[in-house]
């Protein structure tokens, strides 16, 4: 795997975090709700000309504490004509803040006690507007595929990720369309309106997410039934090697985690407009584009681990998110060392640690207290949750590591889990006593920044030599196993240092004089590094964009620059920035300082000449433009399709969207 793959899902990542620092409405006190449901009954009919849903809910709830009113949450865009409890009352809704309603009930329902109710409604989802993420549509009913993801609230629900359901739900459209759900009953029925479509799951979970498309046949892979991937005429080529890449990872998932909910997977495209990524029991949507891009399968991946990270086991509340949320991106980076080997995932280590420690201000078991999908929380439960799970492996070792892995997915299976528990867990399998570990990276914040301080003493009688130093660092309540890497003339030793306080001491004994000593040279343990720093500030400054917040990802991109005055990756970033605002020169200036820079990822050398091109062409300099464009076909990376793209601007310029 090559830095432009680490890149490029780095920006899924970005994206994906800006959706989720959005996601879900962060209710107030006064808001947040009194009820936990415990499953749906769903009868919706979608018209993808008018892009109007029409539902019937029935939702079954208990109190989780003596309430007069129950609040929901549900998409703005829907409006609710009806809603009666078991007994036919007729209840009031009251629209509030943050695609809110609140229910009035006709008795007070004391703590535990449970209810039904049928809400009636309907509404138009064509577009991001009324979206209960700003400027996202998670919700769209149209042609070619129609969209209800559960992340947009088509149906009034309660607990975003944490209040876990079951689910039997109906969807009626028109004949054409292959509806996607989790637990699918068997093939649709012909019915008034359409032909219907039942799923049924019954696994307390997160279903709830509905595709429709008109799909062609799915793919599968001979041997793998169970596996199939639905595109659209678009994306239909692609099918067969995704296929294989599904039916790849699926398996190493399999044989590394054990079973998951449920043996069967469907990989949906999901339309360029939406999220890069989603995920439900059975689904695996991906977007269309992603589909098409064939070094983007860490995307895939990520998004299947959820299939035993999510779905299977789920978290008992926000505090716990870090687990599914973690092991999800760590089992990516397995996934990634399977493919690849160890060089790639360090370098995906390297590249999830600016993003554990870009908004490490709290401790993950405490991170609930932050509205829940924030970019914060976000970064500190994929990132550093995955990172926690990596050190977890250095400590406990890859046997035991993988034993717990299993026992979690087999004692946790369709029920939360709980940060002690994975304590626990981990403690039982592998023997060893890790309160230490856990208090630190759960409990604590901040990384170490290691210093080694040594002296080498020759022996007698030609015995070698023997160096006697101490490994400094700047949390006092560390206490953790670090390896100590002491290359000589001859032969390499190494050696496991157990890292206690600010300062601990070491003795290696080596035949040869020791040249380099290095801490942790394969990046198991999470820590500070002037290198990290450049990577933290560029992280920070992608996500400002993403925000829309330029002038502060400008003043990031200039801190990494700072830090790294020679770095091609700040210098290429701030060129982005100033191409979109058109501010041809200094972008221009921009790239040619990343050309002239440390060429660290490589990827910025082909990418900074088709930039440049870009603006000779929209500047009326279309000598010097393909001048650009040869240049970034010469370098033979075509990482990100980058030469392709050089060769298509060659035959006809590049002109900027009318739309920028």
């Amino acid at each position: 795997m090559n830095l432009m793959t680490l890149h490029c899902n780095t920006r899924v990542l970005i994206v994906l975090t800006a959706f989720l620092g959005l996601a879900g409405p962060h209710l107030s006190a006064a808001e947040r709700s009194n009820i936990n449901i415990t499953g749906y009954v769903i009868d919706a009919q979608l018209d993808p000309d008018a892009h109007t849903l029409k539902a019937t809910a029935r939702v079954t709830f208990t109190a989780t504490e003596t309430v007069n009113s129950a609040i929901f949450e549900l998409h703005n865009a829907l409006k609710v004509d009806n809603v009666v409890d078991d007994q036919r009352h007729q209840l009031s809704g009251e629209r509030g803040p943050n695609a809110t309603i609140s229910v009035a009930l006709p008795a007070p329902l004391s703590k535990g006690a449970a209810s039904t109710l049928t809400f009636v409604y309907e509404g138009t989802l064509s577009g991001s507007e009324e979206s209960p993420v700003e400027g996202l549509k998670l919700a769209s009913i149209g042609d070619p595929i129609s969209y209800l993801l559960y992340a947009g609230r088509w149906f009034p629900m309660v607990g975003y990720m944490s209040d876990r359901f079951t689910a039997e739900i109906h969807i009626t459209m028109p004949a054409g369309y292959r509806v996607i759900g989790s637990g699918s009953t068997g093939s649709p029925r012909s019915v008034s309106g359409g032909q219907q479509s039942s799923f049924s799951w019954t696994k307390p979970s997160f279903p709830g997410t509905i595709i429709a498309g008109k799909f062609n046949e799915p793919v599968a892979v001979a041997g793998s039934p169970n596996i199939r991937v639905f595109l659209t005429d678009a994306h239909k080529q692609s099918g067969p090697e995704y296929a294989q890449t599904a039916v790849k990872e699926s398996d190493f998932f399999g044989e590394t985690f054990g079973d998951s909910a449920s043996r069967l997977l469907y990989v949906v495209e999901l339309p360029d407009d939406t999220l890069p990524a989603y995920w439900a029991p059975e689904i695996a949507a991906i977007a269309g584009a992603r589909i098409a891009d064939r070094n983007n399968f860490r995307l895939l991946a990520n998004t299947m681990a959820h299939q035993w990270w999510g779905c299977t086991v789920t978290p008992a509340s926000l505090n716990d998110y870090w687990i599914i949320n973690g092991m999800s991106r760590y089992g990516e980076l397995m996934y990634v060392e399977r493919v690849s080997g160890q060089s790639a995932l360090q370098a995906g280590v390297v590249d999830i640690s600016a993003g554990a420690l870009a908004y490490d201000t709290i401790p993950l078991t405490s991170a609930g207290r932050l509205e829940p999908f924030t970019p914060q929380f976000q970064s500190m439960t994929l990132d550093k949750g995955g990172m926690v799970f990596h050190m977890l492996r250095w400590e406990i070792g890859d046997d035991n590591f993988i034993k717990t892995l299993r026992a979690l997915v087999t004692q946790y299976g369709d029920k939360p889990v709980r940060t002690r528990d994975v304590e626990r867990v981990a403690e039982q399998q592998s023997q060893q006593q890790l309160t230490a570990f856990f208090a630190q990276w759960l409990d604590g914040t901040g990384a170490p920044q290691f210093v080694d301080k040594y002296t080498v003493y020759r022996l007698g009688n030609n015995k070698g030599f023997r160096t006697i130093g101490e490994i400094g660092q700047d949390l006092d309540l560390f206490n953790m196993p670090v390896e100590l890497r002491v290359e000589t003339e001859g032969k390499t030793e190494v050696k496991r240092v157990d890292v206690v306080g600010t300062n601990s001491q070491y003795v290696v004994d080596t035949f040869g004089r020791p040249r380099h000593i290095s801490i942790d040279p394969d990046g198991w343990v999470l820590k500070n590094t002037p290198d990290l720093q450049v990577r933290i500030a560029i992280l920070r400054g992608q996500q400002l964009v993403a925000e829309g917040d330029t002038p502060a990802a400008l003043a990031e991109y200039q801190k990494a620059l700072t830090a790294n005055p020679n770095s091609s990756l700040a210098s290429y970033r701030i060129g982005e920035v100033l191409f979109n605002q058109r501010n041809y020169q200094a972008a221009a200036n921009a790239y040619r300082d990343s050309l002239r820079g440390d060429d660290e990822p490589k990827w910025t050398e082909v990418w900074s000449h088709i930039a440049l091109g870009k603006i000779f062409d929209v500047t009326g300099q279309r000598d010097r433009a393909v001048n650009e464009y040869r240049q970034a076909v010469q370098t033979n990376d075509n990482t990100g399709g980058a030469v392709n793209e050089a060769r298509k601007y060659l035959q006809q310029p590049y002109k900027r969207p009318d739309t920028d």
